[in-house]
């Protein structure tokens, strides 16, 4: 009666593999050798290692990084898709008077979506979130403000930036300073994390 029960079970199983397997899409076949092979595309897998930390103060920094990334990365996306907008709207104005009235326009709104959520980062956040629109713009903030605005406008933000401890000049650098920042960007958009 086991044996009977067990038979059955295999039966159903190896009917089910079956019936999976025939189910696959094949994307593609290639020809090896007078033989055809199927070419099955998987997904990208994503192999993270332990980081290993040397120091408390060391893994409590690290995930401070990660929760700030997380915080202010979509803020940077943001500002890259804006900026493509923005830049496509711009370009259809007939002269810089009416230039001048859509960026204006474009401002206010911005400062009414998202002035109270920014000013609400800490330093650190700011500082991140300057490099990750750099990162995302492949353009400086002060380079962004003297494109949109002026020259005379990017220099007095910078100023002003400048007495805060920020930099609006500064580059992203994935490969250096900001390899960290890289490496959780990079994750995020995996959805690993």
């Amino acid at each position: 009666m086991i044996l009977k029960f067990t038979l059955i079970l295999l039966f159903l199983i190896s009917g089910s593999i079956t019936l999976n397997a025939q189910n696959e899409h094949i994307h593609r076949a290639e020809i090896f050798e007078n033989d055809t092979l199927a070419v099955y595309i998987l997904p990208t897998a994503y192999i993270v290692s332990y980081k290993v930390f040397t120091s408390l103060k060391e893994r409590r920094d690290y995930e401070r990084l990660v929760r700030y990334v997380k915080k202010v990365y979509p803020y940077a996306k943001l500002a890259g898709n804006k900026l493509n907008k923005y830049d496509a709207i711009l370009k259809a104005a007939k002269n810089d008077a009416e230039r001048k009235k859509l960026m204006k326009k474009a401002e206010k709104e911005l400062r009414d979506e998202y002035e109270g959520t920014l000013r609400n980062f800490t330093f650190s956040q700011g500082k991140i979130l300057i490099k990750l629109i750099d990162r995302e713009t492949a353009h400086t903030s002060y380079d962004l403000l003297q494109q949109l605005r002026s020259g005379f406008y990017a220099s007095i933000w910078q100023g002003v930036g400048y007495i805060f401890g920020y930099n609006l000049k500064v580059h992203y650098d994935p490969k250096g300073e900001d390899q960290q920042i890289e490496q959780i960007v990079e994750l995020i958009e995996a959805g690993v994390i």
